[in-house]
């Protein structure tokens, strides 16, 4: 028996457990980047979690969910990595909007989109960043200009993450003629609407992970603004700490990304350079230091807290600790490291190192690039002056 928990959410526990092991897919499920059918699989597989209850355990049972605290989501998120279970592809609507809309949505948008998204029915892209406005999102220039019961949205999106095949998308506009902060408006709109053209990017293996998006007079309805006109950077600011601070990265991942370094050394330690022992051990402490933090967090938040500029850190803290766990593991392969999965004398035991460190060097610049973090916790966090 854990004493770290309750009676109750040990019994969380083995029910999330035994519900996994019954139904996560036995083989693993296509790549939803590189194809719609992979894709298709995954918003399978999202039905399939809705059906048992598991979508987002901490939604409202009206909206898909159980209702439960931060805690347990943190259980069931362990046990579903512990399972192996499909990345979410949903995971733009389900841990960014999803909480924002649970935050500043009314009850007409709660009950229009939010049990889609727990569904699978409605697969969402974030539409924040542009040409020249990425970790800098202020300076976003897409407008939309209101015609009464409408708002007319033109501009450019890019580097919008599920684009290629989600159904709907949540983006950042500004009304004519304001400037930085001022003037934002967060708008959801759909992907087939007209006058939207969707041009996916191929990442550097070749999969269309990313896509622009251009918006030509798009007309979309007022009612599809989340929150007050013009209160935009204020949502958009409640969304990034969902992203940076909790709910994108949990520590599970982590946790069994560090547990298969373990492992990976274990079975190469006769062989294996002395000093990567020490970077081993770093790791997986620093795995369980994050989760430790956002259990410390997740409490906070359930005894009536809020997120604020510390989510910068967590967000400093989990894309260095996953370059560092995949460097690590690529020193322990030696030159192992650079065969891909396909590679004919490739042995069976060396799992996705590769694959997860090219997508690791991405962690410092999604999600808000971490030298604007830091600039984050120097002049909110510590009040230093500004450069």
């Amino acid at each position: 028996m854990d004493l770290r928990y309750t009676p109750v959410e040990q019994a969380f526990r083995a029910e999330v457990r035994d519900w996994l092991d019954s139904h996560v897919p036995r083989a693993p499920l296509p790549d939803f980047d590189s194809t719609s059918d992979g894709f298709e699989a995954h918003r399978e597989w999202e039905r399939t979690l809705h059906k048992g209850g598991w979508s987002m355990v901490t939604w409202p049972q009206a909206y898909g969910g159980r209702g439960l605290d931060l805690i347990r989501w943190l259980i069931f998120e362990e046990e579903y990595y512990r399972a192996g279970a499909p990345l979410r592809v949903n995971q733009n609507g389900i841990f960014l909007l999803g909480p924002t809309l649970i935050e500043y949505g009314t009850s007409e948008q709660k009950a229009r989109f939010l049990p889609a998204m727990a569904a699978g029915d409605e697969i969402w892209a974030q539409a924040w960043s542009e040409p020249t406005a990425g970790s800098d999102l202020a300076g976003v220039r897409a407008t939309a200009t209101r015609e009464g019961d409408d708002y007319i949205l033109s501009g450019h999106k890019i580097w919008s993450s599920r684009a290629v095949h989600a159904d709907w998308a949540f983006g950042l506009f500004r009304a004519p003629g304001s400037e930085r902060h001022k003037g934002l408006s967060l708008i959801l709109f759909s992907l087939d609407a007209p006058g939207i053209t969707v041009q996916p990017i191929k990442r550097m293996d070749g999969k269309p992970v990313f896509a622009e998006i251009f918006l030509d007079d798009v007309r979309v309805p007022v009612a599809n603004r989340l929150g007050g006109e013009g209160e935009g950077w204020s949502v958009c600011m409640s969304t990034a700490g969902f992203e940076r601070g909790l709910m994108l990265r949990s520590p599970a991942r982590f946790q069994v990304a560090a547990a298969n370094l373990v492992d990976l050394y274990r079975s190469r330690a006769n062989q294996a350079d002395p000093a990567l022992a020490a970077s081993v051990m770093q790791a997986w402490m620093d795995a369980d230091a994050y989760a430790l933090s956002i259990y410390a967090t997740a409490s906070r938040l359930m005894a009536g807290g809020a997120i604020g500029p510390e989510t910068s850190t967590n967000k400093i803290f989990w894309s260095e600790l996953d370059l560092d766990l995949h460097r690590t593991a690529l020193a322990l392969l030696g030159a192992e490291a650079e065969l891909t999965t396909d590679a004919p004398d490739r042995a069976a035991n060396l799992g996705d190192w590769l694959d997860g460190y090219v997508f690791s060097l991405a962690g410092p610049i999604y999600a808000g690039a971490n030298e604007i973090q830091r600039n984050i916790i120097a002049e909110r966090m510590l009040a230093l002056p500004r450069g």
